[in-house]
Parts: C-alpha cells; sequence; structure tokens
C-alpha cells in the first residue's frame, strides 16, 4: 500500500505537451494499447483525467464507459490539459492519499487510487507519444512508483492483472524503467507507429 504521496504534476505536464501536439490527421492511427486508435485513447484520458481527480476528492467514481473515438469531445485539445492540471492539484490536496476512495466501483486505499492514476497517466501518455510519433520524457520518481506498482499488482492479482493488461512483455532486468514499465503493462517498448 502507497504511505507516501507522489506528485503526479511532473508526469500530467508531460502528457499535456504530447496531447498539444497532435495533429488531426493522427486521430485515426492505431496505438500501443490494442484497438484504440488515438482518438479512443484520447477519450479515454479525458474520463480517467476526470475520474481519478474526483477519486481523489473522495467522490465514488462506478466504471467508466469503454473508451469511444465516436465520443471524443470535440473540445478535447484544451480540456484534456486542464483536467490533467486539475487531477495533479486533486492529488495535493491534503488527505487526498488517506483512507479510501472508490474507482471504477472499486473501493481501494486512497494512496492506491493515487498510484493507479499516475500509472494511468504515465503509461497512456506513452501510447500516445508512441502512436504520434513524439519523444516521451517519462518522470524517474513517477515511473520508478508506477513500476513498483505493476510488479505487485502482478504478484498479488493476476487474474485482475489480466482482464487490464496484455501478456508480460519480457524485457531484460537492465533496461531502463521505463521499458520496464511498458513490459509489465503488455507493452513492447519499440512499438512504434507504421
Amino acid at each position: 500500500m502507497q504511505t507516501t504521496t507522489l506528485d503526479l504534476g511532473p508526469q500530467t505536464a508531460e502528457v499535456a505537451r504530447i496531447v498539444a501536439a497532435v495533429r488531426a490527421d493522427q486521430l485515426c492511427h492505431p496505438t500501443p494499447c490494442g484497438e484504440l486508435n488515438v482518438a479512443a485513447l484520447l477519450d479515454h484520458l479525458v474520463g480517467l483525467t476526470h475520474a481519478f481527480r474526483e477519486a481523489a476528492g473522495k467522490v465514488p467514481q462506478p466504471p467508466g464507459p469503454y473508451p469511444d473515438a465516436a465520443r471524443l469531445a470535440e473540445d478535447w485539445r484544451t480540456r484534456l490539459p486542464d483536467q490533467l492540471d486539475a487531477l495533479a492539484a486533486a492529488w495535493r490536496e491534503p488527505g487526498a492519499w488517506e483512507g479510501r476512495a472508490v474507482i471504477a466501483g472499486l473501493d481501494l486505499p486512497a494512496g492506491a487510487v493515487g498510484v493507479i492514476a499516475l500509472n494511468e497517466v504515465l503509461v497512456h501518455g506513452w501510447d500516445l507519444a508512441a502512436a504520434t510519433g513524439q519523444e516521451y520524457r517519462a518522470d524517474p520518481a513517477s515511473t520508478q512508483a508506477c513500476l513498483e506498482y505493476a510488479v505487485d499488482f502482478a504478484a498479488n492479482a493476476p487474474e485482475m492483472r489480466d482482464q487490464i493488461y496484455g501478456p508480460v512483455v519480457p524485457v531484460p532486468d537492465d533496461a531502463p524503467v521505463l521499458h520496464r514499465l511498458l513490459g509489465q503493462t503488455g507493452r513492447d517498448p519499440g512499438w512504434a507507429s507504421a
């Protein structure tokens, strides 16, 4: 269980930078995230940034709808950076990391929910950067915390892990921390848009 707080700000700022450089002609491009194209991935980011911000404030969040490119908000270019900022701010509030929080209908320790929020932003930010041919700068402290979470999740809840992620992609033990995290979440660190 997470006992210290993390600042989501460095990673949310990086993902906002990636979002700003997505071109309209890239919305139909594939992503490393299964069957989601760039537009559907952006829709997922809009939904999860809102849900995890609310969870920080202890507002219970039911499971969200499946990501859908057709549902992507027209104002995603402004909405998503604003929501990323709000997400980081919400997890800086006193008490956000304390007690319990409900996300996707699951009642969990709030510290765990904060790490899951960071992991969602960090990994899907990489998905978006890879799909749009952008360099991705993962915050080192965030990446290490997410790797620890992913390894722990796989060890303690393998059935749930397998429902959320694809099979683990083998990555050398001495690979960069981001690559090891990506492998744990079922992604090939060498994935590139065609």
